[in-house]
């Protein structure tokens, strides 16, 4: 009888070692870097948020929620109009982190990671890129992206903000149109391609029309030149036989070569046997 009270004490006293074991282990609370904590004592949670480190909390009617504060990434689809009233699509993959000084707040108005990114992230994400995208037409999309990229970045960093998440980057993965406009698109650069080459055509015939100027002038200052030449020689030869006449009735010796012209005017000297002259006469 007493062999088998003291193995009752032995148990008894070995259950109390192992609760309090227990309830000391479960009295403290390590937050690892990269992390932050929410005590809740009875389900209300404290004001004050638990940064790394080794902190107390009251056994067997306190818990901690721990969040990851480090960055976090996800993919949001968005959609909305533009100015011009085109549909435009796109997909953005959001870098942010939560604020380990408000993961309190976070806790009382969202509870966990997967609520903040259902109900704030993805909404705001998407009320930023319809603020963006209608400050701009369709085109302005297309060619002023980056600008497009700083206006969304602006409207979800102050909206986030007030959620105690921080943005840190955004990223345009997809941006698509509507089937309409992909076609407009599509039309207006062929268009601009046959412009270009009516252009082109235009501009080969003008430069064919002024090459055929230039060388009908080519041909009419050559035809020119020759007839001033022909009428030159021609006088020249008129003058010869006068001269050839004279000496033949003034009856003085004749030579028996006459050179006319100097050639100091262009012209091309003469040269006349006369002997030759006289017998053909």
């Amino acid at each position: 009888m007493k062999s088998q009270q003291q193995s009752l004490q032995t148990l008894i006293l070995g259950i109390g070692l192992a609760a309090i074991v227990l309830i000391g282990f479960n009295s403290f609370v390590i937050i690892n870097p990269g992390q932050a904590g929410v005590l809740s004592i009875l389900g209300k949670a404290s004001d004050t948020a638990l940064l790394e480190g080794i902190h107390f909390k009251a056994p067997l009617v306190s818990q901690v929620d721990v969040y990851d504060v480090t960055v976090q990434k996800f993919e949001v689809p968005a959609q909305s109009s533009t100015k011009d009233l085109q549909e435009l699509s796109a997909s953005f993959a959001i870098n942010f982190r939560l604020d380990p000084i408000q993961v309190v707040k976070i806790r009382r108005e969202q509870g966990t990671l997967q609520n903040v990114v259902s109900k704030i992230i993805a909404p705001q994400t998407q009320e930023s890129f319809k603020i963006a995208a209608a400050r701009r037409t369709v085109e302005e999309a297309i060619t002023k992206r980056v600008e497009l990229k700083a206006d969304f970045d602006d409207a979800l960093g102050s909206r986030l903000d007030k959620y105690g998440i921080i943005v840190l980057d955004t990223s345009v993965i997809d941006l698509t149109f509507s089937k309409e406009f992909a076609k407009a698109v599509e039309d207006k650069q062929i268009a601009e391609q046959r412009a270009q080459r009516a252009i082109y055509v235009a501009q080969e015939a003008e430069q064919e029309a002024q090459a055929d100027v230039n060388r009908a002038k080519g041909k009419a200052e050559s035809q020119r030149l020759l007839a001033e030449t022909l009428k030159a020689q021609g006088g020249q030869l008129v003058l010869q036989k006068e001269a050839i006449e004279a000496w033949r009735q003034g009856g003085a010796q004749m030579p028996k070569v006459l050179v006319m012209g100097d050639g100091n005017s262009g012209g091309v000297p003469f040269i006349f046997n006369l002997n030759n002259l006289e017998k053909s006469e």
